[in-house]
């Protein structure tokens, strides 16, 4: 059984969202499909929460690496492991757990029931509810792995976070703040108080203000956006700077580019990952982190929720209530 939700094997059925045909939000639909079951190293997970993540609605209306449907999307988890196969000994049933499943084809937390490899959860922080650990996983990993991994980010750098009022752009800032940084975020004006909320040092309003003008001698660039914002953030860096795309594919202009300047650029996509998870569960329960949500929704509502995402308005997550 993958991590998709349509599983052969299963005993009983589950409350699943998912499609027959690539487009807009109507094309979501409430079905009932095969409980999945877990194979060896895997545990099978009632999902209590599960997050929304632009990847959604873009494999949603294009299918990006998924191809065509039928398919299950999302990739957040927080939930209550059910069931455990061969060989899986992180957890047993009736623990609590939070994580990401595997990116990009390990899909399918939209449903009431998920198998995937015990790997890829961690104990969900006591001190938060299933909603809020539902809403981290994958922008708390991407922010993670950008700024720690990649970045190799230090107390005293100066980091510029673009969309910072976003999933990942409102993560990101606690976590450069947790780290010591100094930060420069953009967002409309009207999101500027809550981004100082969060820590951000310096807010810059994106429709008013050049950010390269705003924002100078930074060390890290973390840009979800990509394309021109991507290679126009080359010049805020100091030498041997780092701008890090999660916007996986674009032109080698940025590369070209970085090398001119004497800075350095990288592209990436997230990795489903079981330490990872472990620092940011830490991170929650040391008052570090904590995921803004914008709306919470039942699986009935789930097009309206894909609705809310695409405005690209939303502060923070959004997050569908499976249980």
């Amino acid at each position: 059984m993958e991590a998709n939700g349509t599983g052969t094997n299963g005993t009983g059925t589950m409350r699943a969202i998912s499609q027959d045909v690539l487009g807009g939000p109507e094309v979501l639909r409430e079905v009932e499909l095969e409980r999945p079951v877990p194979r060896a190293n895997e545990v099978l997970v009632r999902v209590r929460a599960a997050g929304l993540n632009p990847t959604d609605w873009k494999h949603r209306a294009g299918g990006l690496f998924l191809g065509q449907p039928p398919f299950v999307l999302g990739w957040d988890v927080s939930g209550v492991v059910e069931a455990t196969g061969v060989g899986a000994s992180l957890f047993r049933p009736g623990d609590e757990v939070f994580g990401m499943l595997s990116y990009p084809f390990g899909h399918g937390s939209h449903a009431e029931y998920v198998t995937a490899p015990a790997r890829v959860f961690a104990p969900k922080p006591t001190g938060i509810d299933h909603i809020q650990a539902g809403a981290l996983p994958l922008v708390s990993l991407t922010a993670w792995q950008a700024l720690v991994e990649r970045a190799d980010l230090r107390a005293g750098q100066r980091v510029l976070v673009h969309a910072a009022a976003g999933g990942v752009g409102h993560v990101a800032v606690q976590i450069a703040k947790a780290r010591g940084a100094y930060v420069f975020g953009t967002a409309s004006a009207g999101k500027h108080d809550f981004l100082r909320g969060i820590g951000v040092d310096e807010p810059v309003d994106y429709h008013s203000t050049d950010f390269t003008e705003a924002a100078r001698d930074v060390d890290v660039v973390l840009d979800p956006i990509g394309g021109e914002t991507s290679l126009r953030s080359l010049r805020v860096l100091r030498p041997g700077g780092i701008v890090v795309s999660i916007v996986p594919a674009g032109s080698d202009d940025l590369y070209r580019e970085a090398g001119r300047l004497g800075v350095r650029a990288v592209r990436m996509l997230v990795d489903a990952d079981h330490h990872g998870m472990r620092r940011i569960a830490r991170l929650v329960d040391e008052g570090g982190l904590r995921a803004t949500i914008a709306g919470t929704f039942p699986p009935a509502e789930a097009a309206r929720a894909h609705e809310a995402g695409e405005t690209g308005r939303t502060t923070g997550k959004l997050v569908l209530l499976m249980d």
